[in-house]
């Protein structure tokens, strides 16, 4: 019973909604802790379908638009006055130690309105201004209630109206460039590694090891940025170069003193 509730506290979030709200087609109400996760980390390795949406500035968008490097999608809805907020900062702390320690471009970032009765563009931007996210590569998405509930099912999502209002599951998805769920991220809050770690492996990981300059660079900074839990953030370690320049100080010496024994040896034999 223990582990059950730890594990639901995990997971879900209770938040308060309007009153008499239709219950949400992804409705899973009656799923145990246990089936909620097992229900989430199914979707790792599917492929994102490419649902339509609208970003806060009206403009249309879709799934395939973010294409060609990771993405990490969180759901929210505007009404929540308590976990989504929580979230959403979690979120924005941890993109901003992924992107110091990536680059700025390395991966886009969606906030998707689950409420598609109520999570208008507008209200999606005043979402964002309230949370003071204004970053070139984060989007806020509005949908109608079909693309919200295909997207909340490709991506393992849970959420549906109750009693007491919306429950749904506190969870961020990481996808690859080619919009493959890559690794889900739960809670509220968490630490920077669970997010950060996979993208990480994202950006840099390349799947030929030195095949060309570029990808030993990836390589090098993939083993070399690492996190610093005394500073809670990612930072380059120069450490690897100063092993690299000993060992090859000790394996140059080594061979020095052979070959000087070598022709030691030959000298004395004539």
């Amino acid at each position: 019973m223990k582990r059950s509730f730890s594990l639901l506290i995990l997971l879900m979030s209770w938040v308060a909604f309007l009153p008499g709200a239709p219950l949400a087609a992804t409705d899973k109400s009656d799923y145990t802790p246990e089936q909620a996760l097992t229900y989430s980390q199914a979707a790792i390795g599917r492929t994102l379908a490419n649902y339509a949406f609208t970003d806060s500035h009206g403009e249309a968008v879709t799934m395939a638009d973010f294409r060609g490097k990771p993405l990490v999608v969180s759901f929210i809805y505007t009404s929540c006055a308590d976990s989504c907020p929580i979230i959403t900062q979690t979120l924005a702390d941890a993109a901003a130690s992924a992107r110091n320690a990536l680059g700025n471009d390395s991966f886009s970032v969606v906030s998707v309105g689950f409420d598609s009765a109520a999570d208008s563009p507008d209200r999606m931007r005043y979402f964002a201004t309230q949370q003071g996210i204004d970053v070139a590569d984060w989007k806020f998405l509005s949908g109608d209630l079909p693309s919200m509930v295909g997207l909340a099912e490709n991506l393992g999502f849970i959420f549906y109206s109750s009693p007491k209002g919306y429950d749904h599951l506190s969870q961020v998805t990481v996808l690859d460039g080619k919009g493959v769920v890559y690794r889900q991220v739960y809670g509220q809050t968490f630490d920077l590694p669970l997010l950060v770690e996979p993208l990480k492996e994202l950006v840099f990981g390349t799947p030929t090891p030195f095949a060309s300059v570029g990808d030993l660079i990836k390589k090098v900074r993939l083993f070399c940025t690492i996190y610093d839990p005394a500073q809670d953030r990612y930072r380059f370690d120069y450490s690897i170069f100063i092993q690299l320049f000993v060992g090859t100080l000790i394996v140059g010496g080594m061979f020095i003193f052979v070959l000087r024994e070598w022709v030691r040896i030959f000298r004395a034999r004539r």
